[in-house]
């Protein structure tokens, strides 16, 4: 009887390359640590081992490239040569980080920021600043989907930046956090923690990019935490490499009279998952989420946040556009929940698409869950193509169609853009949009 010509189905590893051989070998790496440090990664590494990959049934997954989700062929990788982040601003503190490993000699704890005000790693917060990694470091439970990357995030994160403002200091100037991955098949787990203590005030910006156009693995976090009466700021801009697979998790804690403004923008990988938990704790708490995505090519893009009002008298307002060209995907799920006792929520939730193609595709899922009688709480989301008069208006004055299209997705991005307080962090930011056009 001949062979049968069929070839047998392969089994993505759920575990890929970040077995229990290469956590022990990252271990070694960091044997000085702390014990409860240590407790803390093995247990997420067992906890990543036994959680299943995602699956298409998966309501929380719903819409996503399962197929092409494979954590294997990704490596711990020494870090490279420094990067000089594209981004026109000095703050009064930077860090740098290639592959997990901080960058010597970045002038981390400069004389211009306040006393007081802590700038530093991970790595070292971890020994001096053990009570407030024990209590903010992924402190709030991944709600998301995401379970099984968060706790290989914790698992496997080397270094990081640790943000620290005492009560009633403000820093001017933006603390500028610069990840970087470097080299074929590298993975990283950035991860930023601020902790903006009563009636603080301080602005932080994460950028995440690659030194090369090779695949990477990058699996960051970040954790905010606004204390009562507390200003904190956050700008991600991610960067990668366009054939990298992407995890980014945020969690946003917001006190009594506290506001947290945060902007997320979106431009590199080849599949960028991004999600936001913001919880809104004490009355008086305000969360402004905001983001912007360009997909470009066959890029994914998938967005899931989920907005927690616990507390009366608090405020969210989430705004995400995306504008997509060629054959780019994107997903935006949202939802709003209003615990029993938070009465008086005024909350809201839009996701805006700009359609650049007729292959494009944006899906998107917005929702509610009201526990209380007393809110006002609304959703939408849209999905647009380019008013053709404005761009055969643009066209008729010698403007090309590219460029005409460029012009009019700044337009549709402005809306987010201006609700930033700083010209400079604005005109940063359409930096870094401007760049995806001239690709």
């Amino acid at each position: 009887m001949p062979a049968s010509s069929v070839e047998p189905v392969v089994t993505k590893s759920p575990i890929g390359a970040f077995g229990p051989d290469v956590f022990a070998g990252h271990v070694a790496t960091i044997a000085s640590a702390p014990a409860w440090w240590l407790a803390r990664k093995r247990a997420s590494h067992d906890k990543f081992a036994s959680l299943p990959l995602p699956k298409r049934t998966d309501e929380s997954w719903r819409f996503s490239n399962i197929a092409s989700l494979t954590l294997d062929g990704f490596a711990l990788r020494a870090p490279g040569k420094p990067v000089i982040a594209p981004f026109p601003i000095a703050g009064p503190a930077n860090l740098t980080f290639v592959n997990n490993t901080a960058v010597p000699g970045d002038g981390r704890q400069p004389a211009s920021l306040p006393s007081g005000v802590i700038v530093t790693t991970l790595a070292e917060a971890v020994i001096n600043h053990a009570d407030l990694l024990k209590t903010h470091f992924m402190a709030q439970p991944q709600k998301l989907g995401s379970e099984k990357f968060a706790a290989l995030h914790t698992a496997f994160v080397g270094d990081g930046a640790f943000i620290h403002v005492p009560r009633g200091l403000v820093v001017d100037a933006p603390i500028v956090v610069l990840h970087v991955a470097s080299g074929e098949g590298s993975a990283v787990f950035p991860h930023t923690l601020v902790v903006a203590e009563e009636n603080s005030k301080v602005s932080v910006v994460d950028l995440f990019l690659s030194a090369d156009e090779t695949a990477h693995f990058a699996c960051g976090a970040n954790d905010l935490y606004a204390g009562h009466g507390a200003q904190l700021n956050y700008i991600g801009a991610q960067l990668w490499s366009r054939s990298t697979l992407s995890f980014q998790f945020n969690s946003t804690v917001v006190r009594r009279d506290a506001r947290v403004q945060s902007l997320n923008l979106h431009l590199g990988g080849r599949q960028s998952r991004h999600e936001s938990l913001s919880q809104l704790q004490a009355p008086g708490a305000f969360s402004e989420m905001l983001a912007l995505t360009v997909a470009d090519d066959t890029q994914e893009f998938d967005q899931r946040t989920l907005q927690i009002h616990q507390a009366p008298n608090t405020k969210s307002d989430l705004l995400y556009k995306n504008a997509l060209r060629n054959q780019a995907r994107t997903i935006f799920s949202g939802l709003i929940v209003v615990d029993p006792d938070a009465q008086k929520t005024d909350a809201y939730q839009s996701n805006r698409n700009l359609m650049l193609s007729e292959n494009a595709e944006a899906n998107s899922l917005p929702g509610l869950e009201i526990q209380a009688n007393d809110v006002r709480c609304t959703h939408g989301a849209t999905s647009s193509r380019i008013d053709p008069e404005q761009e055969f208006y643009l066209q008729s004055r010698g403007i090309r169609k590219e460029a005409a299209d460029e012009l009019l997705t700044f337009g549709f991005f402005e809306e987010v853009l201006n609700r930033l307080t700083s010209e400079e962090l604005h005109d940063a930011l359409r930096t870094l949009i401007e760049t995806q056009f001239k690709r």
